[in-house]
């Protein structure tokens, strides 16, 4: 089925069936294509509540817009795949927009940006089994660790948990690990150096096996760093995008950074969203098109 945005709301509330209908007959690819290397459009934010984009506090919010520029980016070449939640993979199944794209569901969404319970990040989203039972290629889970917020204990409990059953069904999960702080009542993530690496020590370390775990790592405040840090584990990883700023230099700046850490050994990819998405800068197709050349 290949619908229009317009008709989503009416096929959802006649034909639900037609999601998974959809997905069984999806036509799907590996994980790892004839480049060798993964370029990954992400788009799991709302569901955490986080909808801003640099200076636009509801930038995301606008669920036609935000597919209409997913399905742009999609169709872009070198693009391989997207990360988002139920809803919007959904949405993208019925738009026929996931056909031979890598399809990764996000995990843990329980973490509401601003919430009190932030760290404390239930996973709320896809599980292993909906991921095997539509098909999809992979999934995602989020890993914050504030020394001083217990919470940090049970979404890291919780983690290994997940890995240990994504294992199970040899499905690929991208842990994305972080060292968090609350100041001023918001939570901030450390990107020095010092901070990523141990974050890539505990994420690597997780559940009974980590054969099937990439990791989803920031480029450190320096990024003349980043080789070293890379050192900390053997496994697979992809970089990832963040809030591109509100400047078209904010956005050459991501880039460049971008460009230097993609080179080392281990770094196989990358996974962007608002930065590709709502470029500060241009049009959804060149800043696609500009990290698929960096990739």
């Amino acid at each position: 089925m290949s619908i229009s945005i317009s008709e989503l709301a009416t096929v959802r509330a006649r034909h639900p069936e037609a999601i998974a209908e959809t997905a069984a007959r999806r036509p799907r690819r590996p994980l790892i294509g004839d480049s060798g290397r993964l370029m990954i459009v992400a788009a799991d934010h709302p569901a955490r509540g986080a909808l801003g984009v640099g200076d636009r506090g509801l930038a995301m919010a606008n669920r036609a817009d935000l597919l209409e520029r997913l399905c742009t980016a999609l169709s872009r070449p070198g693009v391989d795949g997207v990360l988002a939640t139920a809803d919007i993979l959904e949405d993208l199944l019925l738009l026929g927009a996931l056909d031979h794209k890598i399809a990764m569901g996000s995990m843990n969404r329980g973490g509401l940006a601003g919430a009190a319970f932030e760290l404390d990040d239930r996973f709320t989203g896809h599980r292993p089994q909906d991921i095997v039972r539509l098909r999809f290629d992979a999934g995602k889970l989020l890993m914050r660790i504030d020394y001083e917020d217990a919470g940090s204990l049970s979404t890291l409990v919780s983690a290994a948990r997940a890995i240990d059953e994504m294992a199970e069904r040899r499905l690929p999960v991208f842990v994305e690990p972080f060292i968090s702080r609350r100041t001023g009542g918001t939570v901030r993530n450390d990107l020095s150096a010092e901070a990523v690496t141990r974050s890539i020590a505990v994420a690597s370390g997780l559940a009974g096996t980590s054969a099937y775990t990439w990791l989803k790592l920031p480029v450190t405040e320096d990024p003349d760093a980043m080789a070293q840090v890379m050192e900390t584990s053997t496994l697979p990883a992809v970089l990832l995008g963040g809030d591109p700023g509100s400047s078209a230099g904010d956005q050459d700046a991501a880039f460049e950074k971008w460009r230097k850490a993609l080179r080392l050994p281990t770094v196989q990819g990358l996974v962007a969203g608002r930065s590709l998405l709502y470029p500060a800068e241009g049009s959804v197709e060149t800043a696609v098109d500009t990290a698929v050349s960096l990739v």
